[in-house]
């Protein structure tokens, strides 16, 4: 919906809300996508993009920052949906991990692969999930591959 400005004697110009008026451009600036979450009584927020990994545990998720770590009382899958957007990828029933804290993936002989991310925290890919593992790289260099079909 517009709003019409009209200038003395100047033909009917038809402009947006927040061309009309300025000061609500701040609010409708791109800005980085935050999570909001309650923790003791007041609601925090954060960047999708300084959260290292998730972790079930029971009905709550450990949100796991480089420094700290927040529980929240919320299924896995309620805050996978919400993440995968944001790069995180599932390498376990219990666990999500932001793509650009992955420093290095190795197999191990039983099928599935450990994953160490940024601050050398190492999760294990379960069989189940090593698929999601190809979304990792945007591409590859050398021969071979490490993840066998």
């Amino acid at each position: 919906m517009g709003v019409a400005i009209v200038a003395k004697n100047a033909p009917l110009q038809t402009a947006s809300l927040v061309e009309a008026f300025p000061p609500w451009q701040r609010f409708t600036s791109p800005r980085e996508p935050r999570i909001a979450f309650k923790v003791k009584g007041r609601i925090l927020f954060i960047n999708p993009g300084d959260v290292v990994a998730v972790q079930s545990e029971g009905n709550y998720v450990w949100l796991r920052l480089e420094t700290l770590s927040h529980l929240l009382r919320e299924s896995l899958s309620v805050v996978a949906e919400k993440l995968e957007p944001h790069g995180f990828i599932r390498i376990h029933r219990s666990v999500l991990v932001n793509a650009s804290f992955v420093e290095e993936i190795r197999p191990y002989p039983t099928g599935e692969y450990g994953l160490r991310v940024k601050g050398g925290k190492e999760y294990t890919v379960t069989r189940t999930y090593k698929r999601n593992l190809k979304s990792l790289a945007a591409f590859w260099l050398g021969t071979g591959g490490l993840f066998s079909d």
